[in-house]
């Protein structure tokens, strides 16, 4: 009986980490318009580069 318990407690805690972990997961990614916005920033040549050194 305490096998069982201690298993459904197990099982249970397992899924709530997991979703907590998912949760801070997708809380600290940047969303799909900021990580344009920083691949631009960073591909852009602001210091008048040669243009061989462009792609």
């Amino acid at each position: 009986m305490f096998a069982r318990r201690f298993t459904i407690v197990c099982l249970l805690m397992s899924l709530f980490g997991m979703s907590f972990a998912i949760l801070v997961a997708e809380a600290g990614r940047p969303n799909r318009q900021e990580l344009v916005r920083n691949w631009d920033r960073a591909n852009s040549c602001r210091f008048g580069c040669p243009s061989h050194l462009r792609h």
